[in-house]
C-alpha cells in the first residue's frame, strides 16, 4: 500500500522533529491510559487490534542458514495475553470441535476449515464468508470451522493462529475417514516467502512455513485435500504440498505479491476472484480455478499492477473423488457480498 509522500517535502531535521513528537505523545497517552485503568479492547471486544510494535525475529542463531531452518519449523511466539483471554480462546476452538458432525460412510465427505492469521479485519470478514461458500458448495454443513478473529462487527469465533489451525487439522483427523473424505482448507493473510504469516496485533507472531504445512499434514494422514492459499509470495507452498491427490490454488507465484490486502476491504483481489466469484457457480473447479486467474488479471493490468500469477495444480489422483465431491454442488449461482475488492 503506498504511503502518502508529504514527508518528503521536509528536512531531516524537521521530520525528527516531527517523529519524536509523535513518539512522546503516544507515550504519555499509553501511560495516562495504563494508569486510568482504561482498556480499548475492554470497551468493544468486536474491534481488531492493529499492529503497533515491529514484528520480532523468529528465527535463531547468527546466521541466516540457522535463522533459515528455524522458520522452516513453524515458529509462533504468543506474549502478554490475558490469562483469562487465552481460557476463552480455547473453550471457543474446543466448542468449535466439539461441534463437528463424523462422517457418512460411503459418502465422500468435506470437511471445511477457513482460517484467517491476521488480525487486519479484511482476512476475519473473508475467512468468515469462505466458509459459508465452500460449505455450500461442497455440501459441508455441520463439517465447518471458522478460525477468524474480531473484524470490527463480530467476536464470536476463536481466533486464527498457527497453533489453533494444527489442533483443528488434528481434530479432523480423528473424525474424517482419510481414505474417503475430503479435507478443503482455506487461509487468508499477509505472506512472505518463508511461508503464512501469523500476526495477531502486538500479541501474536509466527509463520507456517511450507516444510511445516507438509510434515502436520503427513502426520496427520489427511490425503485428499484441497488447499486454498491467499498470500502474498503463496506459491512457495506448490511444490513441497503437491502430490497425486492434492489440489492446491494460490493467490500469486513464489516470487510475486498479490493485491487488496488493506485493512478496510471486504475481500483481497484474490478472495473476491476465487471465493467471492468464482466458486459461486456451479462449474468444476478447474475452470472455477481460471476464471479466478483470469480475473485476478483482469484487475491488476487495469490498475498496472506487477501481475501476482496465480497458480493451480491438481494432482492426477483427484479425479477419483472430485467428481463424486461435486456431483452435489447446488445447480445455482449465488451473488458476490460485500465491497469489491477492486473498489470504484
Amino acid at each position: 500500500m503506498q504511503k502518502r509522500a508529504w514527508a518528503n517535502r521536509l528536512t531531516r531535521h524537521d521530520t525528527a522533529i516531527i517523529v519524536t513528537g509523535m513518539i512522546r505523545a503516544a507515550f504519555l497517552t499509553s501511560a495516562l491510559l495504563v494508569f486510568l485503568g482504561i482498556q480499548a479492547s475492554a470497551q468493544d471486544t468486536s474491534q481488531p487490534p492493529e499492529h503497533v510494535a515491529g514484528y520480532p525475529n523468529l528465527g535463531t542463531g547468527q546466521n541466516r542458514v540457522e535463522q533459515r531452518k528455524s522458520y522452516e519449523m513453524g515458529p509462533e511466539l504468543t506474549r502478554g495475553v490475558p490469562a483469562k483471554v487465552m481460557l476463552e480462546q480455547r473453550r471457543r476452538l474446543d466448542r468449535a470441535l466439539a461441534g463437528l458432525k463424523p462422517q457418512r460412510r460411503g459418502t465422500v465427505d468435506a470437511y471445511v476449515v477457513s482460517i484467517a492469521l491476521d488480525s487486519d479485519p479484511v482476512f476475519a470478514r473473508e475467512a468468515r464468508e469462505a466458509v459459508r461458500v465452500l460449505s455450500r458448495r461442497y455440501d459441508a454443513a455441520g463439517r465447518t470451522l471458522v478460525l477468524a478473529g474480531p473484524d470490527g462487527a463480530r467476536d464470536d469465533l476463536a481466533q486464527g493462529s498457527i497453533d489453533a489451525l494444527v489442533i483443528a487439522l488434528a481434530r479432523l483427523s480423528e473424525v474424517m475417514d482419510p481414505d474417503e473424505d475430503v479435507l478443503v482448507l482455506y487461509t487468508t493473510s499477509h505472506g512472505l516467502d518463508l511461508g503464512l504469516v501469523y500476526h495477531y496485533g502486538d500479541t501474536g507472531y509466527g509463520v507456517l512455513s511450507p516444510a511445516r504445512f507438509k510434515s502436520v499434514l503427513e502426520e496427520l494422514g489427511i490425503k485428499r485435500r484441497i488447499l486454498l492459499l491467499s498470500a502474498c509470495f503463496s506459491g512457495v507452498f506448490l511444490d513441497p504440498l503437491s502430490s497425486p491427490d492434492t489440489v492446491i490454488l494460490t493467490a500469486a507465484a513464489a516470487n510475486r505479491s498479490s493485491f487488496g490486502c488493506d485493512a478496510e476491504n471486504d475481500w483481497t483481489f484474490y478472495g473476491d476472484a476465487l471465493i467471492n466469484n468464482a466458486l459461486r457457480t456451479p462449474k468444476p473447479l478447474s475452470e472455477a480455478a481460471n476464471d479466478a486467474v483470469n480475473l485476478v488479471a483482469k484487475w491488476e493490468a487495469e490498475r498496472r499492477l506487477l501481475a501476482s500469477l496465480p497458480q493451480t495444480r491438481i494432482g492426477e489422483g483427484v479425479k477419483d473423488w472430485l467428481p463424486a465431491l461435486e456431483a452435489r454442488m447446488p445447480n445455482t449461482a449465488t451473488k458476490p457480498v460485500g465491497r469489491p475488492a477492486i473498489g470504484e
